[in-house]
């Protein structure tokens, strides 16, 4: 007798050879019967709904009493009523309309995990059930059938494996039918591997607490990326010191940024100041006319009316408040750039619910308003584009520091004059060649991009985040350097997404700034954009010296190969 193992706690075995073949075609056509009379009620229920409120549509247009019914409308009327009596009783009452419930034949459930099994068999019938506790060679009597999730807990990992890759179970359901994340995970990652036929081997599972990012930070996960974090500092800015975490990959990044602390920090510090704070969102609605977009244009930039859409706007949060609305028109499509404060959260969400409980406001008085979508780019979140560089999101932050010519010659081994030069022909002059949109430096996405990986920002956010002019000039009489960095659009937070998570977590509270400040909303958030930039200025003027000294390529050969003789790396 060949036996089919079945999901969770029944052994189900194969029909001996003797059972009449009839039994077999008779369920199959009770279920192509079942399928199609299905099909039937619920198209009936559809169509003759649809057509019924068409009608009562019509109605109430013509002012037509709705109790008044042609002979068809009486018709939709009773197949509505039939259909819903129908499908209730199919759906709503344990399939008591199956033909073969009462015996024991395979149901849905039951086919749908056969297909897990790998050998081939006959039709299948229950036998026994086990607990879920004892080996499946341990029989006992089954009541009933259990719930799909139970079947799913209880069945090895190997079953459900077969049951993702065929399409029994989605993928995506794993973590709600399991009950356990870390599983969910091991069993999609041996899933990929046997759809794709290509190994992950070297993509860890064991050791990342999945729990913590179900619903809000990556769905369907199949492991965790190792990023080794370093650190840099300790960084002295506005009088304290912050050993700053970075995430990369590259070698000679923290090396160098570690460089331009150390000359930052003998030189006597450097300082910050947080110029705005505000995150946007931008909607773009459609009006029938560019000259009706126009008045909704002038409505909303009205001093008059700022009041009752910045009420409207803050009743989506405690901490998000209206700031500013700049509109801009192209043709009949108006686009609404709202600014407004988040507290410590970076603030996209925030700023979505308020904007759109404005859009439901302003309906009212504008009701032929067709809102194209939420955003509308005019943000602009995640691209590079002039109306952060100018308007700034986020926070608009800029750093400084007076690096002493002794610092410049011992430290980063060059000079003012030189730093000066190579500032204005590459960070400036080359940049503008080049056609650069916010790019006039050296590499500032690079320590925003390390910056963010360790503190759970979000990563795309790099591209506006990385927004910098660096300037460079002599002071002191030529003897000293002043160097600075203005980032318009740091978009920065400490709570919410990936800060929760705990090695982000770890990273943020290294800095002293993990989650919510209690004193000053938004403090903890501004601060952290502060680090940013001031670990920016650092990386700046290490890299600029390198280049300048000509140091660049011997630097990265030295540290960016690997070397297995850990000795040889301090000759």
């Amino acid at each position: 007798m060949d036996v089919r193992r079945r999901p969770t706690n029944a052994v189900v075995c194969s029909v001996p050879s003797d059972v009449p073949l009839k039994t077999k075609n008779l369920k199959h056509d009770s279920h192509s019967v079942t399928y199609v009379t299905n099909a039937m009620f619920f198209g009936m229920f559809f169509s003759v709904a649809y057509y019924l409120l068409l009608r009562w549509r019509e109605k109430i247009r013509t002012s037509t009493p709705l109790h008044f019914v042609t002979i068809s409308e009486i018709v939709a009327i009773f197949s509505l009523i039939a259909s819903v009596i129908y499908l209730t009783v199919f759906f709503g009452i344990g399939f008591i309309l199956h033909p073969f419930a009462a015996s024991r034949a395979v149901t849905d459930d039951e086919d749908e995990f056969a297909v897990i099994a790998e050998e081939t068999g006959n039709c299948l019938v229950d036998c026994t059930s086990v607990s879920p506790k004892l080996p499946l060679s341990s029989p006992k009597i089954a009541d009933q059938k259990p719930p799909l999730a139970p079947l799913i807990l209880s069945m090895e990992d190997k079953e459900v494996v077969r049951a993702v890759v065929s399409g029994s179970i989605p993928s995506y359901s794993l973590e709600s039918k399991l009950g356990d994340c870390r599983r969910a995970a091991a069993i999609r990652h041996e899933a990929v591997e046997n759809i794709t036929g290509k190994s992950l081997e070297g993509l860890p599972v064991e050791g990342f607490d999945y729990d913590s990012i179900l619903g809000q930070c990556c769905e369907m996960p199949i492991g965790f990326v190792q990023i080794p974090v370093g650190v840099a500092g300790p960084l002295l800015l506005d009088g304290k010191e912050y050993t700053v975490p970075m995430a990369t990959t590259e070698g000679c990044l923290i090396a160098s940024t570690n460089r331009g602390c150390k000359a930052i920090y003998v030189s006597g510090g450097a300082s910050a100041v947080v110029l705005h704070d505000g995150m946007t969102r931008a909607p773009v609605v459609r009006f029938n006319s560019a000259k009706r977009a126009s008045q909704l244009k002038f409505y909303l930039e009205d001093p008059l009316n700022f009041d009752s859409l910045a009420h409207t706007f803050n009743k989506s949060s405690r901490f998000g408040r209206l700031q500013k609305i700049k509109c801009a028109l192209a043709g009949k499509n108006l686009y609404m750039r709202f600014t407004c404060s988040t507290g410590d959260a970076m603030g996209m969400n925030m700023v979505s619910k308020g904007v759109q409980n404005v859009l439901d406001f302003l309906q009212s008085d504008f009701p032929d308003m067709d809102v194209i979508g939420i955003s509308g780019n005019f943000c602009s979140d995640k691209k590079a584009a002039a109306v952060n560089w100018i308007e700034g999101r986020g926070k608009s932050v800029v750093c400084e520091a007076v690096i002493k010519e002794e610092v410049v010659k011992k430290v980063l081994k060059t000079s003012v004059e030189a730093l000066v030069e190579l500032n204005m022909l590459k960070n400036l002059t080359g940049s503008a060649i080049a056609g650069a949109l916010g790019g006039f430096n050296a590499h500032a996405s690079n320590i925003v991009s390390a910056i963010y990986l360790a503190t759970g920002q979000d990563p795309a956010q790099n591209v506006e985040s990385s927004h910098c002019i660096t300037m460079m000039e002599p002071v002191n009489n030529g003897k000293d350097l002043h160097i600075s960095v203005t980032m318009p659009s740091i978009e920065v937070g400490t709570v919410g997404g990936g800060t929760q998570l705990a090695s982000q977590s770890a990273c943020l509270n290294l800095l002293g700034v993990k989650g919510a400040s209690k004193e000053t909303p938004g403090a903890n958030s501004r601060q952290l954009a502060t680090i940013v930039a001031g670990s920016v200025l650092a990386g700046e003027l290490s890299l600029m010296s390198a280049i300048a000294a000509g140091q660049l390529v011997k630097s990265h050969m030295k540290y960016n190969r690997s070397i297995k003789d850990i000795s040889k790396i301090a000759s």
